[in-house]
């Protein structure tokens, strides 16, 4: 018994497969094209936090996606990318597919860390494109309620009085390290720098008068203040603190140099479409400035700010070139 097909038979057949191959790719391509052209928001978005759950980062960046899931009426997730000082995560976003939908929620590190370590795996501003700037995160100078000290030049005469007395920051390169050194330079003082991990623990070792002073952020020191536990003497920035409205900035107590501040942020990688980006940027600018938005982001004690993307990459190179000059000052390195 011959089990060869005939000739004709088989070429008919491959003839078949190669037409429904064609179509198959066919169908594929459109339905690729037709995907392409679904307007953004699609589909999930994913707001990716460079820090640990539970910080303000963290918190603002969840109000942020239940907002935006709200009136995109669409998925908002945040993701918890830790590591290396806020690195892994802001590499992550910078090497994520450039569609929007992979969103980075990012703080001033990002704009600092190029002046304090030797290399970064990515270019903030080579990789990643700004949308909107959230709001500004104040940095307060307090002293432990067991301390004497009533204002900055009491801090700056007990420190001349007693050198090497350590100070606090929450973490070593951080914008708390970079006003303490600062501080140091400028007022000739000489105190010893204790890094912790982080606000939380800083705070702790205030409350217990292990370090005379330092330079935390007012999200953490807010209720203590309050409390009375923390002495607030000055603020950064260029204006007063609604939330603390008779303390002084250092500018006006004649220091110079923490006019500038801290800030969170929003970016995507850089080779998003300039219509998402703009979409995006409009959207999260309106959250932040409606009634809910404010009073989420002050609940917080950060300042809200908002506004476009072409507004907020002016402030990424102003800042950029004034945090270098801060590191160049006072010596600062990453690690």
């Amino acid at each position: 018994m011959n089990h060869h097909l005939p000739v004709r038979m088989v070429r008919a057949a491959t003839a078949f497969a190669l037409l429904a191959s064609i179509a198959l790719t066919a169908l594929c391509a459109s339905s690729h094209q037709a995907s392409a052209a679904d307007p953004y928001p699609s589909r999930r978005i994913t707001f990716v936090v460079p820090y640990p759950a539970g910080g303000a980062t963290d918190v603002l960046a969840r109000l942020l996606a239940n907002k935006l899931s709200e009136s995109w009426k669409q998925t908002v997730l945040v993701e918890n990318k830790s590591g290396g000082g806020g690195v892994v995560g802001n590499d992550y976003v910078a090497k994520a597919q450039p569609d929007g939908y992979t969103v980075l929620v990012g703080i001033t590190q990002i704009i600092q860390a190029p002046s304090l370590v030797t290399k970064l795996p990515y270019d903030v501003f080579k990789d990643l494109a700004p949308v909107t700037q959230i709001a500004l995160s104040t940095i307060v100078l307090v002293v432990p309620e067991q301390q004497p000290i009533k204002s900055v030049k009491e801090l700056i005469d007990y420190a001349k009085a007693n050198p090497g007395k350590p100070y606090g920051t929450f973490g070593n390169a951080t914008t708390s390290h970079l006003y303490g050194e600062l501080l140091k330079k400028t007022a000739n003082i000489d105190m010893t720098h204790v890094p912790y991990r982080g606000s939380a623990p800083l705070t702790n070792d205030l409350l217990a008068n292990t370090v005379t002073s330092a330079f935390q952020d007012l999200t953490t020191a807010s209720s203590q203040i309050k409390a009375g536990k923390l002495r607030a003497l000055a603020v950064g920035g260029e204006k007063r603190r609604k939330a603390l409205p008779d303390v002084p900035t250092m500018a006006e107590l004649g220091y110079p140099g923490f006019e500038i501040e801290g800030w969170l942020g929003v970016f995507v990688p850089a080779a998003t479409p300039k219509e998402i980006v703009t979409k995006l940027s409009d959207e999260l600018a309106r959250i932040i400035a409606s009634p809910e938005g404010v009073a989420g982001i002050e609940t917080l004690s950060l300042v809200p700010v908002g506004g476009s993307a072409e507004t907020f990459e002016k402030v990424l190179r102003r800042d950029y070139e004034r945090w270098a000059d801060v590191v160049k000052a006072t010596g600062v390195k990453g690690e």
